[in-house]
């Protein structure tokens, strides 16, 4: 619209001067006149429409030139921070590396030694009597005590220790919110060794701290692991009260998991009742500080709930699992202060989550959310799997994991 009344306006322009060069000169001179001056509007116009999309087309190159001097700048400084970061993370993966060829190289020296000192033991000192026989064909049969601690031996040297993992769970959703590691030994045809077989012969042998180095080696590594992908879930992993008023061992421990405390909030640390009734003063202190490191604490084998709650949240205890026929029948028996039903209450005022453990029946769950019991753990809820991978066939580092002579 705009330019059908410029081209009228000039049409009406050149007829003016039409009309006034025909005044004088004629009509013809006055239709020349006329069309001088309306293709003078004409090219006047071009000329100005010219220069306007000139102008707009310079400011659009302007434009897109800036843009991309910005898009070369911006993607320059991409590529600075992802090098920065590839330089960052390839040397986090280095010191990660090296450090954990080192640990395999002190566990493998640790463990040649530990099976060097056994084997000359076991020469000069022979096991007599049976070791306790397996539950199912699958297990290990019953052998003489002698070649069972032989049978072990081979395990450790051949590191065919196995982690175990059996799942916690929370109620009434039973979903998954810890695992307990367990160790088992795999003789040479594949067969498991429990641990109610090999522990009464390879403890007074010395074994056990070899079994229980990996045990713990392998939840650190497999916490870290899983924390790659959820970091919701937790590995209980129990100590020996002898590891704990070891005064050689335990420093090294606590060292070790100094140097691993970004996982306190995944791993808890699991001792037996009687052990942490029977630590001590040194015992104490020792829990203590694993509790000021960050890591929770955990008692189980409960055999009385005559217990001074109040110790155990200063100690650094959060959780206490308590067997189901505790619970359901067992209470009065146990010594406790109060009935099943307030048994949660009781423990909630002091910081303490109760896990109840060995469900094994669906009824048993029943009457446990009777009791408003938050976690279980049982066959019922699944039985120990192997963990399969690179975690479970590592050899663990020796300076700075210590031995732990509990079994699952």
């Amino acid at each position: 619209m705009r330019r059908v009344l410029l081209f009228i306006l000039y049409g009406l322009i050149g007829l003016a001067v039409g009309a006034e060069v025909g005044l004088y000169g004629g009509w013809a001179a006055g239709l020349g006149g006329g069309l001088m001056a309306l293709l003078f509007c004409m090219q006047v116009h071009g000329t100005v429409v010219h220069a306007r999309l000139r102008k707009e087309q310079d400011d659009k190159i302007a434009h897109l030139r800036r843009a991309g001097i910005n898009m070369e700048r911006s993607l320059a400084e991409t590529t600075a921070k992802m090098d920065d970061m590839s330089k960052v993370f390839e040397a986090q993966s280095a010191a990660s590396n090296r450090k954990i060829v080192s640990e395999l190289q002190m566990l493998e020296s640790l463990m040649r030694e530990f099976a060097g000192r056994i084997s000359n033991k076991a020469k000069h000192e022979p096991v007599s009597g049976t070791a306790p026989g397996g539950d199912a064909k699958a297990y290990f049969e019953p052998y003489s005590g002698q070649d069972l601690l032989e049978t072990v031996r081979a395990c450790l040297e051949e590191n065919r220790v196995d982690l175990y993992l059996q799942p916690i769970v929370s109620l009434p959703q039973r979903k998954l919110r810890y695992y307990e590691a367990l160790s088992r030994l795999r003789s040479s045809d594949g067969k498991l060794i429990m641990p109610s077989q090999y522990i009464r012969i390879a403890a007074p042998a010395g074994l056990m701290s070899v079994v229980d180095n990996l045990l713990l080696f392998r939840c650190v590594q497999i916490v870290r692991r899983m924390a790659k992908k959820n970091r919701d879930v937790g590995v209980f992993c129990n100590i020996s009260g002898d590891t704990l008023l070891d005064a050689e061992f335990f420093p090294q421990f606590l060292e070790y998991m100094d140097q691993n405390r970004d996982l306190s909030g995944q791993i808890v640390f699991e001792f037996e009742q009687k052990a942490v009734f029977k630590a001590g003063k040194a015992g104490e202190d020792n829990l203590r500080f694993l509790s000021r490191l960050g890591f929770a604490l955990s008692m189980d084998h409960v055999d009385t709930l005559d217990i001074d709650f109040a110790r155990l949240r200063d100690l650094g205890f959060r959780h206490l699992k308590v067997r189901a026929d505790t619970l359901i029948g067992g209470m009065g028996k146990a010594g406790a202060a109060v009935a099943a039903e307030d048994i949660k209450g009781l423990l909630g005022r002091f910081g303490l989550n109760l896990i109840a453990e060995r469900v094994e029946e669906e009824k048993s769950v029943v009457q446990l959310l009777d009791f408003a019991v938050d976690f279980a753990q049982g066959y019922l809820f699944g039985e120990p799997r192997a963990v399969r991978g690179e975690a479970t066939k590592a050899k663990a580092p020796s300076a700075s994991v210590v031995p732990l002579r509990k079994a699952g």
